[in-house]
């Protein structure tokens, strides 16, 4: 095993998947259904790391997926196959940059009313008429039961898959199976910790700080980051390091 590049693919998944979890769609809803039911921190917390547990399963899964084309691929073209992951990362960085500077939205646009267009209009963001809007939906409503609320919570963030992970997982399809499960395991716990993290931060009072910058150029870090891995991927295997 080349430890020098299992190392870079790893911290490089480690910290793709911890701010990934900074998009709103992985913390905003806890927040806000906590505020709008008066839910404890604690409460909000383990609902968050619930709904947070089936979002990185679903997406080892898909990994898991990912990782099997990518060993059948390696039996065809072992020689070959880390400069065809260096082709495949950079090009997947490439088409990153590209939805970047053809797009310059957010990859996880929260649709009309969200946070970012209360800034975008007023300057600020209003948390009050969200709670008021969340306690009017059917998610946060007082009349539903508790566990049909978080239900509900698990389903929204576990169905939504981790997608910018998934290179990481083909990257690492030349360390076998024991690298997949030691990425898989780094993956879920970062992006795990990640959501937990952005959710105690706003309750905490740290709501106003924002990530819409962050938000927006999230196509660029990530076709920025797969790009340098996947030359380094191959820089490393030409270098027998």
């Amino acid at each position: 095993m080349n430890s020098v590049l299992f190392i870079t693919i790893a911290v490089t998944g480690l910290i793709v998947a911890f701010f990934h979890a900074a998009i709103p769609t992985h913390w905003l809803p806890f927040v806000l259904v906590a505020r709008a039911r008066g839910w404890s921190r604690t409460r909000a917390l383990w609902v968050a790391m619930f709904a947070g547990l089936g979002h990185v399963l679903l997406t080892s899964l898909l990994g898991l997926l990912t990782a099997w084309f990518g060993f059948k691929l390696n039996e065809k073209a072992s020689r070959q196959f880390p400069w065809i992951i260096g082709s495949v990362l950079m090009i997947i960085g490439l088409f990153y940059l590209w939805l970047h500077f053809r797009r310059r939205k957010p990859l996880h646009h929260h649709g009309p009313g969200s946070p970012s267009q209360y800034r975008h209009e007023c300057g600020h963001s209003h948390w009050g008429q969200w709670g008021q809007r969340l306690k009017d939906s059917n998610l946060a409503a007082t009349g539903k039961s508790e566990w049909a609320v978080i239900t509900g919570l698990f389903f929204m963030l576990a169905l939504l898959p981790c997608e910018a992970l998934f290179p990481i997982y083909f990257s690492g399809v030349q360390f076998g199976w024991f690298g997949f499960l030691v990425l898989s395991a780094i993956l879920a716990v970062s992006a795990l910790a990640g959501t937990l993290v952005f959710t105690w931060l706003t309750l905490a009072g740290l709501q106003r700080f924002s990530i819409e910058h962050f938000e927006k150029n999230e196509a660029a870090w990530l076709g920025a980051t797969f790009f340098v891995l996947g030359a380094l991927a191959i820089v490393i295997e030409r270098g027998h390091w």
